[in-house]
């Protein structure tokens, strides 16, 4: 009897641990999708629907974008998550930026939100951090 009854609260526990996984990996699909949208919207004219730097605005430029599925390979295979979370919301520069005529996303989507409350914030570090996710997601 006892058996069976650690039987079943193990069974229960393996259920629960595999149900966990799978929203894990629905809600990890869902935030990279949503990056892919942001993506598309705002970066893929100047680094490509790829994200290989071949955007269609590419040959009016005079720093090439950069191809952003090779960020990983760049730094030692590593991703770097937040260096990569401060150039896209403006506080760390790149030079292939130059003067920053190239919008500063943090801004741009703060512009969107209509607001600097809490909330405004969350939204536009959400959005980033979508946006981040999905570039990782691409890393080659």
């Amino acid at each position: 009897m006892i058996a069976g009854r650690l039987m079943l609260y193990f069974a229960i526990l393996v259920g629960a641990l595999i149900s966990t996984a799978t929203r894990a990996r629905l809600q990890e699909t869902e935030v990279i999708a949503g990056g892919e949208l942001e993506y598309q919207n705002h970066c893929a004219i100047c680094h490509g629907v790829d994200g290989k730097g071949r955007g269609i605005m590419s040959k009016f430029l005079t720093i090439q974008p950069a191809d952003l599925t090779q960020v990983s390979k760049k730094n030692a295979g590593r991703f770097p998550f937040w260096q990569v979370y401060r150039v896209i919301d403006g506080r760390d520069e790149i030079n292939g930026h130059g003067m920053r005529e190239m919008p500063i996303w943090g801004a741009r989507f703060q512009t969107d939100a209509r607001g600097s409350d809490p909330g405004s914030r969350a939204q536009v570090a959400g959005r980033i951090l979508s946006l981040v996710f999905y570039l990782q997601h691409i890393q080659e």
